[in-house]
């Protein structure tokens, strides 16, 4: 019995374990052993590969077993490179030929490819030295690419775009790059699916390149301090320095972009003869399979007239306007047309012009052939193509809004079949060269991660990891979703709670919504625990009830449920949210007297409107990264959704929060890094002005030196600060007076 008596204790502590921030937040030093185990994954040819710190392994499809192919110390010994050059890692190691045993990695400084099977390296791009090159040597890379066929590498180091080929020689492309000519990097702020500014036809004979002059642009002043350990000996200025950004905000003059090509065996650059690029965005840039044309999406500055047009590469001519797309309210180019494997006179494109994203057969000449997938649902990714049977592979949440399935489709039947574990969950697909092959990775949300390799002949699955949950010995809270109606009173909205840990239903406790809202982004999908942010289990330990509701305007629903907030945004999101709140109004344990909210970015933005538009519902809030008045934000995004400040006034005067200072009446603490160049300062600086003005009291916290978001161990900080306002003054029964 005394035995007994000792173990019981013990049993109920290990029930009751709790979670810290060290625990749950990405910032925290316990997080990595929270997370489901995982693997880094590559495909060489049809053969699938581990890539792991010291090794890389390959992988029985038929089983599931690992072979080492290759060690990290036998690559550094036969590269023969000094320790302060090692290879670090094979985590991101490839396998570039599908035919060939050669593994590509790279140091800080040069890149080399490996035969594993003779052990030698058999070509290494080499280390440019001071007498090469003294313009640069020593001068980090801003952006790089490199061509696996030629294996040439284009980059950018000290402002100036450089081409270095397989045999090590170096060609200086530009002169005039700079703060404000930019050269071979992301333009237009990341908008329209871009993501780099470098682009490599497919055998690596020419290099596209984006060159954004942005000296007409405005600065925005944003300033860098000096570190804290600031000391006289480093020989450094202790006084601030002048950080700006080059921001153009709504309504205001952009940057000019245009597209070079330079071609290897000529030494020539030519650039696309696309006229005045003011007026302009281009992208999605795509080779054809030949390299002699290039294809690029134009849309105008008002963002609802997108054109496909191709270009002679070796000329810059212009050889013609494929499609046109056209919409009243705006139209959103996102992906690059693709040549399919099989027929070089063949592409496919995404559109949602029906309504929903889909894939289309268009032949070179910019006539559709046929519309391969339709249906009141979205593809939301294409993994690639099964070059023998002439199909796509795919992502869509066609079973459920919630989820993402992975499909194959015949392209010339339109004939479709389901390729994951009968339909459930959230999976990530990664293809293997032929197509043969799909290696899925998902989660469901009581399955923190399974991973399988999919046979696309016959269907066949192989098991490869199942994850143990690494929550398993922690108490946690229910997780459980749900839908109710918009205020449309048609559409279906999907929501996540988080009920209490230890949850009493007789009890009612303190309720936290936590909101984003806006384009492009969801919150809650068939992922684990419903997709839910680590804080909600934090808060869910402190008694909190948390709910989060994807209103329209979010993705992955079609377009008429995005556009709905179409020049004015913030208003049917916010009607949509009070939907949510009337919904929690009929459960007898959310305490409606103690309702909080709290988001980021543009969840910034619906929390302070949803404070200030409903004084009386909301009583303590925690706004990050808020924008206040959308004519203050960039301009690509900001018009896409508003309008220009000219077109549009009433609707930037009905979204702004300026004037809605003055109907501030519970807590509210707004919170910002300094460096923001997202939602820049102004936003927030210029909202407490205008509480002083009227009399109101938000509390006010930054972040020195950080972006838009916390980054590393200053996360934890973050979340510690929100959960400590909720605590003080949403937990306890106050009654907040209003500031006169």
């Amino acid at each position: 019995m005394l035995v007994m008596a000792l173990l019981v204790p013990s049993a109920m502590q290990a029930q009751e374990k709790q979670f810290t921030l060290e625990d749950l937040n990405f910032g925290g030093e316990n997080a990595y052993k929270f997370y489901p185990e995982n693997r880094y994954t590559t495909w060489w040819g049809d053969r699938l590969i581990r890539q792991e710190l010291d090794y890389v392994a390959e992988i029985d499809k038929n089983n599931g077993k690992e072979k080492c192919i290759v060690t990290l110390e036998e690559i550094n010994r036969f590269a023969k490179l000094a320790d302060s050059t090692l290879i670090r890692s094979l985590y991101h190691a490839t396998f570039p030929y599908p035919d060939k045993p050669l593994i590509c990695v790279s140091n800080s400084k040069e890149r080399f490819l490996y035969n594993f099977k003779e052990k030698k390296i058999v070509w290494r791009s080499g280390v440019l030295t001071a007498d090469e090159n003294p313009d640069v040597y020593g001068e980090p890379q801003q952006t790089s690419l490199w061509n696996s066929v030629s294996r040439a590498t284009a980059f950018v180091a000290g402002d100036q775009l450089y081409v270095l080929d397989a045999s090590r020689k170096l060609t200086k492309l530009t002169t005039d790059g700079s703060r404000d000519i930019v050269y071979g990097q992301s333009v237009h702020r990341n908008e329209f699916g871009i993501d780099g500014g470098l682009f490599w036809s497919p055998k690596g004979n020419r290099l596209a390149f984006y060159r954004m002059d942005q000296s007409m642009v405005t600065d925005y002043p944003l300033v860098d301090i000096p570190e804290v350990d600031w000391t006289p000996n480093k020989g450094e200025s202790r006084i601030a320095k002048a950080a700006p950004d080059k921001y153009p905000m709504a309504g205001e003059t952009s940057h000019k972009v245009t597209v070079g090509v330079y071609d290897l065996r000529t030494g020539k650059t030519v650039y696309l003869k696309a006229g005045d690029p003011t007026d302009r965005y281009f992208t999605n840039i795509a080779w054809g399979p030949d390299e002699k044309t290039i294809y690029m999406f134009e849309l105008n500055r008002d963002q609802n007239d997108c054109r496909l047009v191709s270009y002679n590469s070796i000329t810059g001519d212009k050889i013609s306007e494929l499609y046109r797309e056209t919409d009243k309210k705006y139209v959103e180019p996102l992906h690059p047309i693709s040549f399919v494997p099989w027929d070089s006179d063949e592409f496919i494109m995404q559109s949602q012009k029906d309504g929903y994203n889909h894939l289309y057969l268009f032949n070179k000449d910019g006539r559709q052939i046929r519309q391969i997938t339709s249906g009141k649902w979205v593809v939301m990714n294409v993994l690639g193509y099964d070059t023998r049977h002439h199909s796509i592979i795919y992502e869509s949440n066609e079973l459920n809004p919630l989820q993402k399935d992975i499909w194959i489709v015949d392209v010339n039947t339109g004939k479709r079949a389901l390729m994951d574990n009968s339909g459930k969950g959230w999976h990530n697909g990664s293809l293997s060269a032929s197509g043969r092959y799909i290696l899925d990775n998902y989660s469901e949300p009581t399955v923190p991660r399974k991973i399988a390799i999919i046979d696309t002949e016959n269907g066949h699955r192989t098991p490869y990891l199942t994850a143990a949950d690494p929550w398993k010995s922690y108490t946690q809270p229910e997780f459980s979703t749900g839908t109710i109606k918009a205020a449309d009173g048609v559409t279906d909205l999907y929501y996540r709670m988080v009920k209490p840990v230890n949850f009493d239903p007789t009890k009612k406790y303190p309720t936290i919504i936590y909101v984003y809202g806006g384009p492009h982004a969801h919150n809650v999908d068939a992922r684990w625990h419903w997709a839910s942010r680590s804080w909600e289990t934090f808060m869910a330990q402190k008694g909190y009830l948390l709910f989060i509701l994807d209103n329209r305007g979010s993705e992955n629903r079609g377009k008429d449920f995005e556009q709905v907030t179409f020049r004015h945004l913030g208003q049917e999101e916010m009607k949509d949210q009070m939907k949510g709140v009337d919904f929690l109004r009929t459960l007898p344990y959310a305490d409606m007297s103690r309702l909080g909210i709290h988001g980021w970015s543009f969840g910034g933005f619906m929390t302070i409107s949803l404070m200030t538009n409903y004084p009386d519902v909301f009583k303590v809030g925690v706004a990050g990264g808020p924008v206040i008045d959308w004519k203050w934000y960039e301009v690509m995004y900001g018009e896409r959704y508003m309008d220009t400040p000219q077109t549009n006034p009433e609707g930037y005067a009905q979204t702004s929060l300026l004037s809605k200072a003055k109907d501030l009446r519970g807590k509210l603490q707004i919170i910002i890094g300094t460096n923001d160049g997202t939602v820049v300062p102004q936003h927030a600086l210029s909202f407490l002005k205008a509480c002083i003005a009227a009399g109101t009291q938000p509390d006010f916290f930054v972040y020195p030196g950080e972006p838009h978001n916390m980054r590393g161990h200053q996360s934890v900080h973050l979340h510690e600060r929100i959960t400590q306002y909720f605590e003080d003054y949403l937990k306890p029964c106050h009654t907040f007076k209003e500031d006169k």
